[in-house]
């Protein structure tokens, strides 16, 4: 019994250290976004254990406990506390995340069935682009535009920043920040045909910006 108690523990924590693990952020607004899902679960914890304790005592003899506690005070106002602290959570948490006009640098995402196309201002203002390998600067807000060529795609890169829709004719912006340079997986998540499963790439951040991509390829 104790050996199940663990694998079926330690299943789904293993699941938490992995490349697009939300529980693992890399930067401000993916740690927000972590920090809202926790909120969330003791959120729904209280309120499912409620319920439970309410299901046990629908078992029990009846008590001289007046219905007001159960329907008012546990039912109605516990109730709405907890829905109350969790959509502040969530407005808080919305608003940090939010693109602000500030110096955030801006790059570009395009999707593709099923691929995505990358570009950046180089060393020299010149665009520069990449197919399936964006790259972003360390420490630095960074703010992608995200458009599409066909269907809708969306863009996320689990670690550093939410989801982020790209609809055909439509231009949507998403924030994220990386804490250190390194590469950080990102995916399409939303289906968008046969070979939607493939559709993923990569994040490099780099110490220095813009990055010369000439010396990184020699």
């Amino acid at each position: 019994m104790k050996r199940a108690v663990i694998l079926v523990t330690a299943m789904p924590l293993a699941a938490c250290d992995t490349p697009l693990s939300t529980l693992a952020p890399a930067g401000p607004v993916a740690t927000d976004i972590a920090w809202l899902w926790w909120v969330m679960l003791v959120g729904a914890a209280l309120i499912t254990a409620l319920v439970v304790v309410l299901l046990i005592l629908a078992f029990r003899r009846p008590s001289d406990t007046g219905a007001r506690i159960w329907t008012h005070g546990l039912g109605l106002y516990f109730s709405l506390t907890v829905l109350t602290l969790l959509l502040g959570a969530g407005l808080w948490v919305g608003e940090r995340i939010q693109p602000r006009d500030d110096d955030a640098v801006t790059v570009h995402a395009h999707a593709f069935q099923w691929g995505w196309e990358f570009s950046h201002e180089g060393p020299d203002g010149d665009m520069v682009e990449s197919t399936d390998l964006l790259h972003i600067p360390a420490n630095r807000s960074v703010d992608v535009l995200i458009t599409s060529e066909d269907v809708i795609h969306s863009f996320w890169v689990p670690r550093l920043a939410g989801k982020m829709d790209a609809i055909p004719g439509r231009t949507n912006r998403a924030r994220l920040m990386a804490d250190a340079p390194g590469e950080y997986d990102g995916l399409c998540a939303e289906f968008c045909g046969l070979d939607h499963a493939g559709m993923r790439f990569s994040v490099q951040a780099h110490a220095d910006w813009p990055p010369d991509l000439s010396e990184a390829e020699q």
